[in-house]
């Protein structure tokens, strides 16, 4: 997000109302390509098209707001990165959005998984996922989250501290195992994007600390315990991350921590997992690299950096998650309201209030992330208009799409389309102002299957011990 003046841009002093990377399109009505799943267009008549069904036969059938997920996207999405970095493992991670339909097409296109609460954990072996495949991360995992882990026989937990570890041999010893684990550093590492994504920087919740020497203490009290066998090293240094130069240091730190255990133990670790936060594109602003130069840029620091140790180049995993199911979602939306709002200096902004808000989508409102919009029901002549697009919530800064050129007749009825919604929308959905979450809804070749139903008011109120059963 651009500010323009640390109480908000309406203070600031500017010729315009949009921030300077927002420009006028020279078409209202054209979609920019890196920001919509691969089988979106518009249709003669102007309608967006997902996956062969247009949206408006998907609003009159399932209503708004209603989360699209593209399933041809996501599975082209999957494939391109388990071909890119063929010979590693390429995790998904579920936090990103996961359901028993989603965990299905993960291990049909041949990729692991990666859980981090005990929820997820359920949803992907109820789903039929090969446990062996999966990775179970968490900062405090429970007794009955780890217990599920090891009975169901997942195949590596990443532990997060010492009172974990010690959680965990009390497990293996209870009954009779013997755990797989990666120990999650903190690498020091201050990636380029909101504090509350960055995640290997020293002052935060996550991992064993490298500088302290908290990482190498962890490293050999799990390969020293009975009950542990230590795999390798676990590091993650953010999300939404464009470059590969964070993955540098973070290498290059990591595989000294494996170069320092090799002199104290003989041995080499056999794996390491560079973590996930690739970045997608929100906003025209938004650059991210092909996956085809991922790879090769991330092959060439691993292959330097194990050189430069004298190291054999161990197993090397990484977790996308936004970067598979971001792009592939499409959240729509309809107008209730239309308000033009004076902002000073004779600028105008107008707000198009939706019928849903931080509840369906939290991210803006957290940490201040940028959307864009479309109109999606028609096309339009009409000029292009500085626009806010606005929830129902009571709440000022309930903000869905803070900076948009949407046509200047969009008015109330019109269904409003928000790309790159596949990622942390319905994830981190919630019921705030007792507002039940949207449907999410599969596209694919001109059909339109429920993957997660709508909630109802009965859903919400059947958990209200003080309310008397209508039934």
């Amino acid at each position: 997000m651009t500010h323009m003046h640390v109480a908000g841009e309406i203070h600031a002093n500017v010729a315009s109302p949009a921030p300077v990377w927002l420009t006028r399109p020279d078409d209202v009505n054209a979609l920019t390509t890196k920001l919509w799943s691969s089988t979106v267009r518009r249709t003669d008549d102007g309608v967006i098209e997902v996956g062969g069904v247009a949206v408006t036969d998907v609003v009159e059938q399932f209503g708004t707001p209603v989360y699209l997920l593209d399933e041809a996207d996501f599975r082209e999405r999957a494939r391109a990165w388990r071909e890119a970095f063929a010979g590693w493992t390429v995790f998904y991670a579920g936090k990103a959005f996961l359901s028993a339909t989603v965990a299905g097409w993960v291990a049909e296109e041949g990729l692991s998984l990666d859980v981090c609460s005990y929820g997820e954990l359920l949803v992907a072996l109820r789903a039929g996922f090969d446990p062996a495949r999966i990775g179970h991360h968490g900062n405090n995992k429970s007794v009955d989250e780890l217990r599920l882990a090891l009975t169901s026989g997942v195949g590596r937990i990443i532990v997060d501290s010492s009172d974990e570890i010690s959680r965990l041999e009390e497990l293996c010893a209870e009954l009779g195992v013997k755990a797989k684990v990666m120990v999650r550093v903190t690498t020091g590492v201050e990636a380029h994007t909101h504090e509350y994504i960055a995640t290997a920087h020293e002052d935060q919740k996550f991992g064993f600390s490298v500088s302290s020497g908290q990482a190498l203490v962890g490293m050999f009290r799990c390969h020293h315990s009975p009950y542990l066998e230590l795999l390798g090293v676990h590091s993650h240094i953010g999300s939404q991350i464009f470059d590969t130069h964070g993955f540098e240091v973070a290498t290059r730190r990591t595989l000294k921590l494996f170069a320092q255990f090799k002199e104290a133990t003989g041995l080499e670790m056999p794996q390491l997992d560079l973590g996930g936060g690739f970045g997608i594109a929100y906003t025209k602003e938004d650059d991210p690299e092909a996956v085809e130069n991922l790879a090769g840029s991330l092959r060439e620091i691993v292959d330097h950096e194990c050189r430069a140790f004298s190291l054999t180049v161990p197993e090397i995993s990484l977790e996308p998650g936004r970067a598979i199911v971001g792009p592939a979602g499409m959240a729509v939306y309809r107008v209730g309201t239309v308000k033009p709002v004076d902002i000073g200096g004779g600028l105008a902004r107008r707000y198009l209030s939706v019928d849903g808000g931080m509840s369906d989508n939290i991210r803006p409102a957290l940490y201040a992330a940028e959307y864009s919009a479309a109109l999606a029901n028609r096309d339009s002549a009409a000029e292009p208009v500085v626009s806010r697009v606005v929830g129902l919530h009571c709440e000022s800064g309930d903000i869905l799409v803070r900076h948009e050129f949407l046509p200047g007749d969009v008015s109330v009825g019109d269904l409003l389309a928000v790309p790159a919604s596949g990622a942390y929308s319905r994830s981190m959905a919630s019921n705030y102002n007792h507002t039940p979450r949207p449907p999410v809804v599969a596209v694919r070749d001109g059909r339109a299957t429920v993957v997660l139903r709508r909630e109802t008011m009965d859903d919400l109120l059947a958990l209200d011990a003080g309310l008397k059963s209508e039934a």
